[in-house]
């Protein structure tokens, strides 16, 4: 009998684990969105106006800027006029959402009531990454480089005031993915992928300050910043490793296995957590400290499901899983816990 009620207190015990950790999962599947219509081929970025209630994302094969209703989680409209859409931003201000096109090499400004293309900046082939400055209005945007056709990268800035490209900084390398911007200082931080390196770029010299290398690992491309630890947040991709560097030397302070292929990399300074999405899972850590960092879930995901934003506002994370074989494509709202 003794044996029986052990067996029965140790079985209750992980019944009552496991449903304490689905409990205190992270995220939880609310709603899908199908989107049978979208063609194979990935997503790559998202852009979310919160006044008007509305999420953008940018389906690149398919041409077209899917637009969402964020209180009803259904697709509104399906934008046209771009052939490869990368990065955007939504300008408040404006009423605009500002486009960037890789196919054509140019940044488009659509009307963001009925989707009109309204003016159009000329950059390099091949662009694609961007950051925002709001203090100073101005986009920045990675173009050129191996794709481009160019031995270099150029980050253009381009002016959403008056929608003019007002200078360039040129960098040693034909494959430049992420950037993020520092809000106290001039400095931004860029992925140097095709030589494994994290630039420094001072936005006002427009120069390369460093460049510090990654200790062996390749693909560095999603990039996210913890400003107020000096902490730059790292995602590479052979192998896929998530690493934390101290963004005032270059140091990396700790390093951890992360999802393939990953494509976005999210922090939120409220709940500590940093989310990286990939093929197959998001993986989400907890900052503990500076230099203290623990990977708290694998969230199951799908085929190449590496385009994701955080709305700390909604309490909501919303992912990109594109077309798969006879599987549609389809966006993922997860509530955050």
């Amino acid at each position: 009998m003794g044996k029986i009620v052990a067996v029965l207190i140790m079985l209750g015990s992980l019944l009552s684990g496991a449903t304490v950790g689905q409990q205190s999962a992270p995220l939880k599947l609310a709603h899908t969105i199908l989107l049978p219509d979208v063609k194979s081929g990935d997503f790559d970025h998202f852009a979310i106006d919160l006044p008007g209630h509305r999420l953008f994302l940018t389906a690149e094969e398919n041409k077209t800027i899917e637009v969402f209703d964020l209180r009803t989680n259904q697709r509104t409209t399906s934008v046209k006029g771009v052939d490869t859409p990368h990065s955007m931003i939504f300008l408040p201000d404006a009423n605009q959402l500002a486009v960037v096109d890789g196919g054509d090499g140019t940044l488009k400004f659509f009307d963001a009531d009925k989707y009109a293309l309204q003016d159009t900046v000329k950059l390099e082939l091949d662009a694609d990454s961007s950051a925002y400055d709001p203090a100073k209005h101005l986009l920045y945007i990675v173009s050129g480089g191996e794709e481009g056709k160019m031995d270099h990268i150029l980050i253009s800035a381009v002016d959403t005031t008056t929608r003019k490209r007002v200078a360039d900084i040129q960098v040693d390398s034909v494959n430049v993915e992420a950037m993020v911007l520092e809000k106290n200082s001039p400095r931004m931080f860029i992925n140097i992928r095709d030589r494994s390196l994290v630039g420094v770029v001072d936005r006002e010299n427009k120069a390369v300050l460093a460049t510090w290398p990654l200790d062996g690992v390749q693909g560095n491309t999603p990039l996210a910043l913890d400003e107020g630890n000096h902490r730059l947040f790292v995602v590479c991709r052979k192998p896929a490793k998530f690493l934390v560097l101290d963004s005032n030397s270059g140091k990396i302070v700790a390093s951890f296995p992360t999802a393939p292929i990953a494509d976005d990399t999210i922090f939120d300074p409220a709940s500590k957590r940093i989310y990286v999405a990939g093929d197959g899972f998001t993986v989400v850590y907890l900052q503990e400290g500076a230099d203290r960092y623990k990977e708290i879930a694998r969230i199951p995901t799908s085929f190449r499901a590496k385009t994701a934003i955080l709305v700390p506002e909604l309490k909501r994370f919303y992912l990109a899983v594109p077309r798969h074989g006879q599987k549609a494509a389809e966006v993922r709202v997860y509530d955050v816990e």
